[in-house]
C-alpha cells in the first residue's frame, strides 16, 4: 500500500511560501547533479497527490502540482462540491471537507507509490490525523524571516526518526520517518 508523504522545499528557517504565498525565492540556488538525481528519485515514486483547492475550484496556469509533469490523480480538497476536472492529462477530484478519504482515495490510485500532501494545512491535519509515514524535505540555504510555514501551528508534539540526510551544492536533503507517537 501507498505510503503517505510531505515533500517541500523550504527555506532554512521552515517557511515553504514567502508571505505573498511566492516560492521564486527556491530558485537560483547552486545545484549538483547528485541533489536532481535525489529529487528526481522522490518524484517518481509519487503515484497520486493531495492538496487544497483555490477558492474558484479550477485548476490555474501555474497552478499544477509539481509543474504539471507527474500526471498522476490529484485530490483536491474542497467545502463545496464540483465535478472532476481534466487538464493536460490530470485529473483533479474534488473531495469535500473529508480529508481522511482523500487520503485513503489517493492511496488507492497510488497503489505501491506515494501519496504527496501539498500545502501546509493538508499536511499539518495529516500529521495530526496520524496519517502521514515520511517527510521529505530540500531546505534551500535562504532566511525568509517571515512567510507561509510548514508546521506552524500543529496541535503537539510529534516525533521523527531520521532515515536519511545528504548535501551536496545549495540544498540538504532531509528525510525522516513519522514515529508512531503521531498517531492520535
Amino acid at each position: 500500500m501507498a505510503q503517505v508523504i510531505i515533500h517541500a522545499t523550504v527555506s532554512l528557517d521552515g517557511f515553504m511560501a514567502d508571505k505573498d504565498g511566492g516560492s521564486d525565492w527556491m530558485f537560483g540556488f547552486p545545484v549538483a547533479p547528485e541533489d536532481e538525481s535525489l529529487v528526481r528519485k522522490v518524484v517518481v515514486e509519487i503515484g497520486a497527490v493531495v492538496g487544497g483547492a483555490n477558492k474558484a475550484q479550477t485548476i490555474e496556469d501555474g497552478e499544477a502540482p509539481y509543474g504539471g509533469g507527474l500526471q498522476v490523480p490529484v485530490y483536491l480538497m474542497t467545502h463545496c462540491a464540483h465535478e472532476p476536472v481534466q487538464k493536460d492529462g490530470t485529473t483533479y477530484t474534488f473531495v469535500v471537507d473529508d480529508l481522511e478519504r482523500a487520503v485513503e482515495l489517493a492511496k488507492q490510485d497510488a497503489g505501491d507509490r506515494s501519496v504527496s500532501l501539498l500545502g501546509g494545512s493538508i499536511a499539518r491535519q495529516c500529521l495530526e490525523m496520524g496519517l502521514v509515514d515520511e517527510i521529505q524535505l530540500h531546505v534551500v540555504p535562504i532566511l525568509l524571516g517571515h512567510g507561509i510555514s510548514l508546521f506552524a501551528g500543529l496541535d503537539r508534539r510529534i516525533d521523527l526518526e531520521r532515515v536519511e540526510t545528504a548535501a551536496y551544492a545549495g540544498e540538504a536533503h532531509l528525510r525522516y520517518r513519522v514515529g508512531p507517537s503521531a498517531v492520535a
